[in-house]
């Protein structure tokens, strides 16, 4: 009944209150899959290949507002898709997100699914992204007061929604948070200091659940769980003419905990900071991030992406590159201690050149990923944009995929070129060769990518195995690509072949099966 009962009285406040002057507003996006059979790339027994042949999901949303109001309703649709399990298909349906915000001069209360974060999100973060299917919204209720000019308090409660199960459910665990924040100016200096409290207290369900599994540990590992778990953060931004520095440091009370795949009873801290300084012509970035067990889950039993209560920043750069992006190093919230080193220079508009230095260790000293990169960009001829670079890389395979592989080590080189045939028309070329023994081996790509603008896209492209370790085939993964964009209307179409590997998208990465066949998407907004 409520599956029924929430649109109509939403449609019905929005029918009603139109010919008041309010104003409505939405977006859809839909993606179709054509499940193409390929025994080289394609494991046996995939009935989304050897039975239904298609899939795909969509997402509408609408979103009213009128004088200080705001209603938001958002449907799920998902038919044979391979998003949330991705050998094996998902058909849903029905309300996936909605809310209902009032503002009274400094209160703002919003009633429904709320997407928020604490900070930089290390302590709470509830989010969307579509891509790789990722909703952790708190269901609940969250309210914004404006105490004065320069200092606000936000309170949020509620439950986690659980993204595995049918559009709607919810997860037991039950999640209260505090969060003041200030902004304030120190003569030349800025300030913006915040600081909160979250507090997540267990059902009883998942309670028995550990129970059971602590009673036939060793006596040694054995322990009594909590309800209740309680995680306070502390951070600020302070500017200062040219620079700007950021710091955070997070708290949690002992719990329940699962690290490599056994449970424990442990705290957690996280330490992390950005310092930036820029002028023209010149920018540096300093990052760190030490993390000691800052595990934070709806339920101790959950993993991957399920149940994330907040999220820990990514220290590595997330490249775009196709060969640089497969190796992609998540965050270790059990134990991680990472640096970062960026420089920007740019002499002159004609031409810039960026270089990275990352290394990240596990607490212990185990190494987990190094990356020494550069890249240059040259754009002094009046119809050619040239670029390039080249990536070294070490990556602990063993962690971040969780499978027995030897510590990889690879070089990249890199090059693009841009070819603006007029102000509408262009070409873009991409080539890259990632040199290595480990993993898979060694691997070419090539993209050549034709544009008009405003409304055509075409591209074709071919990731090959040239030197493959031993179990591998010298395999060709096609993409031919094609995409039509009209105001807010964008339709595309494309042939994919895709190798087993990691997609990032946001900071968040995950490891996607290989895909033969042909994707569709429309998107638009109105």
């Amino acid at each position: 009944m409520k599956k029924i009962l929430l649109p109509a009285l939403f449609f019905a406040a929005i029918s009603g209150a139109k010919a008041q002057g309010g104003h409505l507003s939405g977006d859809l996006m839909t993606n179709i899959n054509f499940f193409q059979p390929d025994d080289k790339i394609i494991p046996a027994n995939n009935p989304l290949y050897d039975k239904y042949k298609s899939g795909g999901e969509g997402w509408l949303s609408l979103r009213y507002t009128q004088n200080g109001f705001t209603g938001f309703l958002r449907v799920d649709a998902f038919q044979n898709s391979n998003l949330k399990n991705l050998t094996s298909p998902v058909t849903a349906f029905g309300i996936g997100a909605f809310n209902l915000t009032k503002d009274f001069n400094d209160l703002s209360i919003t009633a429904g699914y709320i997407y928020d974060q604490i900070g930089s999100g290390i302590l709470f973060r509830s989010y969307e992204d579509r891509g790789l299917l990722i909703d952790n919204a708190l269901v609940g209720l969250s309210a914004k007061y404006r105490i004065t000019d320069n200092i606000f308090i936000k309170g949020l409660a509620g439950q986690q929604k659980d993204n595995r199960a049918n559009v709607g459910a919810l997860y037991a665990p039950v999640f209260k948070a505090i969060n003041v924040e200030g902004d304030f100016n120190v003569g030349k200096v800025h300030l913006t200091p915040g600081a909160a409290a979250l507090n997540r207290t267990l059902d009883q369900t998942a309670i028995d659940e550990l129970v059971s599994e602590i009673n036939v540990a060793p006596v040694a590992n054995r322990f009594i769980p909590k309800y209740n778990m309680y995680a306070f953060t502390a951070y600020n931004t302070l500017t200062y003419e040219n620079l700007s520095w950021y710091a955070e440091a997070a708290y949690k009370t002992d719990e329940a905990i699962r690290v490599n795949g056994a449970l424990k009873n442990s705290s957690g801290t996280t330490l992390y900071s950005t310092l930036g300084w820029a002028r023209k012509g010149i920018a540096v970035n300093l990052t760190a991030k030490r993390t000691d067990n800052f595990v934070m889950r709806t339920s101790p039993s959950l993993t991957l992406l399920n149940g994330m209560v907040n999220w820990q920043p990514v220290v590595a750069v997330i490249r775009p590159h196709r060969l640089l992006a497969r190796y992609t190093p998540a965050s270790q919230d059990a134990s991680e201690m990472a640096y970062k080193a960026d420089m920007f220079i740019a002499p002159s508009d004609d031409y810039n050149i960026n270089i990275n230095y990352t290394h990240t260790n596990k607490l212990t000293g185990e190494s987990l990923y190094r990356e020494l990169y550069i890249d240059g960009e040259y754009r002094g001829f009046k119809k050619w944009i040239l670029g390039g670079g080249v990536q070294y890389m070490e990556y602990n395979l063993q962690v971040y995929r969780t499978e027995n592989l030897p510590y990889m080590f690879s070089i990249t080189p890199f090059a693009e070129v841009t070819y603006r045939i007029n102000e509408n028309h262009a070409i873009r070329t991409e080539w890259e060769y990632q040199s290595t023994k480990q993993d898979m081996g060694s691997w070419l790509y090539g993209l050549v990518e034709y544009t008009i603008a405003p409304k055509w896209s075409f591209a074709l492209s071919d990731m090959y195995n040239i030197k493959p370790t031993a179990g591998y085939d010298k395999l060709h993964y096609y993409n031919i690509f094609a995409a039509y964009t009209k105001g807010p209307h964008r339709f595309s179409l494309a042939y994919v072949k895709q190798v087993a590997g990691i997609n990032c998208t946001g900071g968040v990465c995950r490891y996607e099966p290989a895909f033969s066949g042909v994707r569709g998407t429309i998107t638009t907004s109105f």
